[in-house]
């Protein structure tokens, strides 16, 4: 199921998104600066988690990874449990992404279902007909929390890992939202039903209020056979998409939700104000 890779173009373009990184292939996310944290992208056909509270930007990373996944050749589906798709049309065009054209050349595809559709369908039988037609190498699930209204507690990792499953015997590189309300504490725990152990990856994104100014953070909990970055870096979404920036050196304690500056940055405020009072 490998959809073929389009012609080289622009130098920028092929590193960009070349697959090519140490240790064998990647899978871009096509955000520079988060490749460049996973050293150099996903691992194939890795369940990834990304998990946030409401409005911290998961959906856009989702969706910036899918377009940025069909200009490599690599075809995607959008699976939304929450949102219609003319909502998911307009907020990609609000970047730039034309999801429509994009459809339009069967290279991808959104697909508005309910959970309880897909749990009765057992192994996901539900998409067999949409894969046969797009060929996916992509997938992003917004979200699995929303499995919890249809199952109950102790279920709940079961069926994710049953739908887990199933996109990795199918080699389907998948993202899945995680709409957490708090991510906070020394175990980085994202959920409360323990599905961190059944993903390979954790991206965890989190508002964090600094200065009396909220500020958005990233930060890699987890990734399986492979190093990566475990710095907190900044974040903005910016109309072409997420940006990162760089790490929150000069504060600690931003994950447990009480940001402090570090003391060597206390000491140089207090040193450059006593020197102001000084002139």
């Amino acid at each position: 199921m490998t959809a073929p890779r389009p012609k080289a173009g622009a130098a920028g373009f092929d590193q960009l998104f070349s697959s090519k990184a140490e240790g064998g292939l990647r899978v871009k996310t096509g955000i520079v600066e988060l490749d460049e944290m996973l050293r150099g992208g996903f691992m194939p056909g890795d369940s990834v988690m990304v998990a946030g509270s409401a409005g911290s930007g998961k959906t856009t990373l989702g969706l910036q990874y899918l377009f940025n996944g069909v200009k490599l050749g690599e075809p995607g589906i959008y699976v939304t449990f929450e949102e219609l798709p003319d909502q998911i049309y307009r907020d990609a065009n609000n970047f730039g992404w034309d999801l429509r054209k994009m459809e339009e050349e069967g290279k991808f595809r959104v697909i508005c279902t309910s959970p309880s559709l897909m749990l009765e369908s057992g192994d996901g039988s539900l998409l067999e007909d949409v894969f046969r037609e797009v060929q996916p190498q992509r997938l992003v699930i917004d979200s699995l929390s929303h499995l919890e209204m249809f199952v109950k507690k102790d279920d709940m990792r079961m069926e994710a890992y049953r739908m887990i499953s199933y996109l990795k015997t199918r080699g389907i590189s998948s993202i899945l939202l995680w709409e957490s309300p708090q991510i906070s504490g020394g175990s980085f725990s994202v959920t409360d039903v323990g599905l961190s152990f059944l993903v390979d990856c954790i991206v965890a994104l989190k508002p964090v209020e600094i200065e009396s100014s909220m500020r958005k953070a990233l930060v890699i909990l987890k990734m399986r056979g492979s190093d990566h970055d475990k710095r907190l870096r900044e974040f903005e979404i910016t109309p072409a998409g997420i940006k990162i920036q760089s790490a929150f050196t000069n504060y600690e304690g931003i994950i447990s939700g009480s940001p402090r500056k570090v003391a060597s940055e206390k000491f140089m405020e207090l040193f450059r104000g006593a020197s102001e009072k000084r002139k």
